[in-house]
């Protein structure tokens, strides 16, 4: 709450507003049962038209006056409301943008969206109907007992009856859905979670014949979540008809008390209808409260929901060093008995990794599916921190370094090829915004993409789909690479990012890069031990450890590991021709 009402200080004055009017609202509202008093007892019993008309005027100026003090109180409410809500929703992707993997790994991506979309909404939506009966409906409540008191004191002691009994059925009912409610939004989490693992993998759904299962365990966590949306609906549907039942009962005493009290002159007609009035009155705020505790209910969850968001700290923190430092020290970077573990794992990903690297070196990272190859470059711009031992860059270690100087000297081409929507001149901008088209042009050249302009009419104003689905997969990975070496890195990281490319293209690739990228440090992840075997040093991994390090005719000879992956993608004749 202390979170929410920092947006709301924002706009403090509309904040103020809304409620304000709406409570002046209310008080003209309240006059409305004296008004239909005074024109039964002083208009119809004396017959006086004129007198009727004159009070049916002021009736219709109250709600002229009414209407006015409802749409201002309503606007500002829905203007605060959308103001806070997308506040709130922008901080809230920003602080996501600045959790690191660990965090975004822990929470699920799924849940992120949900917090960010629904429960935000929800919370926005709640702050809107907080500020329009929050102060209105307590106010017409308790405003309407004492008004029935200026009436009549012994019948207003029915009001005095009903009220709390009704307080006690509203907060019953809130402190049983208010957990419930919590549940039903954690389980929209799991639908959304399926619904997207579908959407994102409807071709291997489709490849595997698997679209009935899915379909089914779909089925199971919607009809889950319906039920229990269902039950907690129920729950929260006892509101009304048991605030009906105690009000109409109320109705019945007051006009049973009336009744005899107009019998012995005590009281009059109007003023027994004015009592029925202020009793139906405080039913509708009643009922208009009970549906606001209930959205209240589901906001309150879910601004919970969303704190839990914004409590994540990062798990990388930043250091304070500058990068830009002069080292006596020869090796660019050196790891140095790294030890790497996930977070849920019990066993590490990577254990006891140690070796060095050179500027300008070209580093080759090999090894079997699962063996830690990801794992390992990720730690260089610190995606994820080391669990034990530690990476030097130019002999600091990277933990006390500025996370940001850090990673602006390094460019990265994931594993995926992600292109966002948008003009590929913008997309090669992403790593060095004031990059012009001669280095767009030149990194495009390097990446092997060039000829992907060059086909198109719009030139470096190509339009770019979602994900790049306007291209294929090899195109995709070639402008990928272009946009990493826009910026220029000291340090490359090619994750396995040519996998799509045939192999006349890969070796292009390799070789422009190894000519045009002068002092530039890279990483080479691959598969192929034709994509590595050029490079100055191979680390070769094995279950997460280092089962050799050196060139490729030292590992030919040393390291069994590699050649078991030679011979598995060259014939012997060609391994024994290289070593």
């Amino acid at each position: 709450m202390k979170r929410l009402l920092g947006y709301l200080k924002d706009y403090r004055c509309r904040t103020v507003i809304a409620p304000l009017f709406k409570c002046l609202e209310a008080c003209f509202e309240l006059l409305v049962p004296l008004v239909v008093a005074d024109m039964i007892d002083n208009g119809i019993r004396r017959a006086d038209n004129a007198y009727i008309l004159r009070m049916a005027g002021l009736l219709v100026l109250l709600a002229l006056i009414g209407l006015t003090c409802s749409i201002t109180a309503q606007y500002f409410a829905a203007n605060v409301a959308i103001r806070a809500g997308t506040s709130m929703r922008k901080d809230l992707f920003r602080h996501i943008l600045s959790l690191e993997y660990t965090d975004i790994d822990m929470e699920g991506t799924s849940t992120l969206i949900i917090r960010m979309t629904s429960d935000v909404n929800q919370v926005q939506t709640g702050v809107n109907m907080f500020l329009r009966l929050f102060m209105r409906s307590p106010f017409i409540v308790f405003g309407a007992m004492i008004m029935a008191f200026t009436v009549d004191k012994e019948a207003a002691m029915t009001f005095v009856v009903t009220i709390p009994a009704l307080a006690v059925i509203v907060f019953a009912v809130m402190l049983c859905s208010m957990p419930l409610y919590k549940k039903v939004q954690k389980q929209l989490d799991k639908v959304m979670l399926i619904t997207r693992e579908n959407l994102l993998g409807v071709r291997v759904v489709r490849a595997f014949n698997r679209q009935q299962n899915e379909k089914k365990e779909f089925k199971n966590e919607n009809d889950f979540l319906v039920s229990s949306q269902v039950f907690v609906g129920k729950i929260s549907a006892l509101l009304n008809p048991l605030t009906y039942i105690v009000v109409n009962l109320a109705v019945i005493l007051l006009l049973y008390i009336g009744g005899k009290r107009v019998d012995t002159g005590s009281l009059s007609q109007g003023q027994v209808v004015a009592l029925v009035n202020y009793m139906l009155q405080i039913l509708t705020e009643l009922i208009k409260l009970a549906d606001l505790i209930i959205l209240m209910s589901k906001a309150s969850a879910c601004l919970s929901r969303i704190n839990t968001v914004f409590d994540i700290r990062p798990s990388v923190k930043s250091g304070e060093d500058s990068v830009g430092i002069n080292t006596q020290t020869e090796e660019l970077l050196v790891f140095d008995k790294v030890s790497f573990s996930y977070a849920g794992s019990k066993e590490p990903s990577l254990k006891n990794v140690n070796f060095s690297v050179k500027a300008g070196d070209t580093i080759g990272v090999i090894g079997g599916t699962g063996s830690g190859k990801t794992t390992l470059v990720n730690l260089i711009p610190r995606f994820y921190d080391v669990t034990e031992g530690e990476i030097r860059f130019k002999g600091v270690p990277i933990k006390n370094l500025n996370l940001e100087e850090l990673r602006r000297r390094i460019g990265v081409v994931p594993q995926k090829a992600v292109l966002f929507k948008g003009m590929l001149r913008e997309n090669m901008k992403w790593g060095k915004k004031d990059a012009d088209d001669t280095e767009i042009r030149k990194a495009l050249e390097i990446a092997q993409a060039a000829e992907i302009v060059e086909k198109k009419r719009d030139g470096l104003d190509m339009p770019v789909e979602q994900n790049g689905r306007n291209l294929s997969g090899g195109q995709r990975q070639r402008l990928t690479i272009a946009r990493a070496l826009v910026r220029q890195p000291e340090i490359l990281i090619l994750d396995d990012s040519a996998s799509a490319l045939d192999f006349a293209t890969d070796a292009a690739l390799r070789k422009a890069i190894r000519e045009n990228t002068e002092n530039m440090t890279v990483f080479l992840v691959s598969q192929r031990a034709a994509t590595v075997k050029n490079a100055d040093k191979i680390v070769v991994l094995d279950d997460g450890k280092i089962a050799g390090v050196g060139t490729h005719r030292e590992l030919l000879t040393d390291c069994p590991v590699y050649q078991e992956i030679c011979l598995s993608q060259f014939s012997e004749e060609e391994v024994m021709r290289h070593a």
